[in-house]
């Protein structure tokens, strides 16, 4: 396992999609803090009838979806970078190698979506002052744990939908797509659909169950473990189709 996990390790770091995606992230973060500053300097020059119709500043909502989207792309990529298969000559067992491409992913996920929330909530913060709400959603750091927590576990299982995706379709534009679809467009589609459905079909898409997890929406059509159980349906889902389709493969 442990040379398989470095195999891994070392076919991510020496190819450039991967750190073109950790370079997108970082800008993010970036244009994320320059958001938060362009809202609160708008804010601080309103008159306070419109100031109390002011979004929050805070960029880590606007960030998250798109941080989501680019952590599925490195999930496809780990699961596409070797078409052929080449890695069963150092790694025969398959679901040795796909425990370390599951391991791989899941820590990147974690430790890409930790250290972005941390950047864009601490920058928001920081910006934002002490400045009363809705333009500061937070009164401590109590208040932005649950959000923060779920939106870290929501980048954790796009990314390991991005490698199942891969594994299945064995094509990084194809898998890439489909992650597209399901975190942007059928989230799109749901709300035109007509009552209740509209509302049974969103819960349950990706944007939305994020703020369910953090337990921030009032009256949510779903509670936060059920909202958590949902998300780990998608990656598992996506992963043991992904399992089949390795196992079952020609080398």
């Amino acid at each position: 396992m442990k040379n398989a996990l470095t195999a891994e390790w070392l076919k991510l770091r020496t190819v450039r999609g991967p750190w073109g995606l950790v370079l997108a992230i970082g800008l993010m973060v970036v244009v994320g803090a320059l958001l938060s500053w362009l809202i609160v300097a708008d804010y601080d020059t309103s008159p306070p009838a419109e100031q109390a119709r002011f979004a929050s500043a805070d960029s880590s909502v606007v960030i998250t979806p798109v941080v989501q989207f680019l952590v599925a792309a490195l999930g496809a990529l780990v699961a596409t970078s070797d078409p052929r298969l080449t890695a069963l000559t150092a790694v025969p067992n398959r679901k040795r190698l796909l425990a370390a491409k599951t391991a791989l992913v899941a820590t990147a996920a974690m430790v890409l979506g930790a250290v972005t929330l941390a950047l864009s909530v601490g920058t928001s913060w920081l910006v934002m002052g002490d400045r009363p709400p809705p333009i500061a959603p937070w009164d401590d750091l109590g208040d932005v744990l649950p959000w923060a927590g779920a939106a870290v576990l929501s980048i954790l299982v796009t990314g390991l939908v991005g490698l199942g995706l891969g594994l299945a379709v064995r094509s990084t534009a194809v898998a890439i797509v489909v992650v597209g679809v399901l975190l942007w467009g059928l989230p799109a589609i749901t709300p035109m659909l007509p009552d209740p459905w509209n509302v049974d079909a969103s819960a349950v898409m990706v944007p939305y169950l994020v703020w369910e997890v953090a337990g921030v929406v009032n009256d949510p059509p779903l509670a936060p473990s059920a909202a958590v159980a949902v998300l780990m349906l998608y990656a598992l889902v996506t992963l043991g189709t992904g399992t089949v389709a390795l196992l079952r493969r020609d080398a």
